[in-house]
């Protein structure tokens, strides 16, 4: 029984622990973005720091971006996403479409792609899940050989405007910049209290359980190195619903990461019973993992 007893005890010691830890690293964030605020903080970073510079101008960029029922600005959105990435070596944007889109959008892009070789146009009647469309997206971006792959959702709830910042940060040699909502600087337009309660609860959450320590642990706004986005396509993803976002950051904690303060609208979709589900669930299995002491929680 004394056997038994302990292996429950320790993880609670452990995560009395984490807790104590996680207090202190958002003391360290909130005087960082104080000192941020003073234009000081740039240059403790840069000290402590110190990444080697890449330049956009030798940088192949493969922008992903899973789209549903978009008719009305799913052309806009590509033109300016790509007028965004002029300074690019190359850019191509991989337009992700599945059997949820029925109003004419995939028609629509094809007929573009036509006059936009820089657009791609991926048709994966066999996706299953939203999770689906991303790794698809992923995949094709990866499989062209690009540098680095933006992730965006469509209909504008991610701006373009806000591209300069993820690609200011890569050029200090960042592997993932992460859009961040809640960091200063960070906005969230439009978003249901319910939406904002997940979100802001749910990086909380995940900071305190999974050890990890960003502002933002739910934005699906990411830039990701090719190494970076192999690496956790060679984990695997196991979540079916927008957690897949969170397991993403953390599979990549360890590595050189990020955030850049983004404007968010919503749609005012709502979060289902069943995505919280899947999130709850997975997030256990990674705190479980990572508890253990497991090296696939690294």
């Amino acid at each position: 029984m004394n056997i038994k007893f302990d292996s429950y005890i320790t993880p609670v010691y452990r995560f009395i622990g984490e807790v104590a830890a996680y207090l202190r690293q958002v003391l360290a964030q909130f005087s960082y973005a104080i000192l941020s605020q003073m234009s000081i903080g740039a240059g403790v970073a840069s000290a402590r720091d110190a990444r080697p510079k890449i330049s956009r101008a030798d940088v192949s960029l493969g922008i992903v971006c899973p789209m549903g029922n978009e008719v009305d600005s799913a052309a806009r959105l590509v033109q300016q996403a790509l007028d965004g990435c002029r300074a690019f070596k190359a850019v191509e944007f991989y337009a992700v479409l599945d059997r949820a889109s029925h109003d004419g959008t995939r028609e629509l892009l094809a007929n573009y792609a036509i006059s936009e070789p820089r657009l791609h146009v991926v048709w994966a009647p066999e996706n299953r899940c939203v999770v689906d469309a991303y790794v698809r997206g992923y995949k094709e971006a990866l499989a062209a050989g690009h540098d680095y792959i933006l992730e965006m959702d469509a209909g504008f709830s991610h701006r373009p405007q806000d591209f300069p910042q993820f690609f200011d940060a890569m050029e200090q040699g960042y592997d993932c910049v992460f859009g961040s909502r809640f960091m200063p600087g960070g906005i969230m337009v439009n978003a249901a209290f319910r939406r904002r309660l997940f979100s802001r609860g749910g990086s909380w959450l995940t900071n305190v359980l999974a050890g990890t320590n960003l502002f933002d642990m739910t934005s699906g706004f990411e830039l990701f190195s090719r190494r970076s986005l192999q690496l956790v396509l060679d984990r695997g993803i196991q979540s079916r619903a927008h957690f897949f976002q969170t397991e993403i950051k953390f599979y990549c904690r360890d590595l050189k990461i990020t955030e850049v303060p983004i404007t968010y609208s919503t749609d005012g979709v709502t979060v289902s019973n069943d995505a919280l589900r899947d999130a709850f669930r997975n997030l256990w299995r990674l705190c479980k993992l990572r508890w253990r002491g497991d090296p696939s929680a690294r």
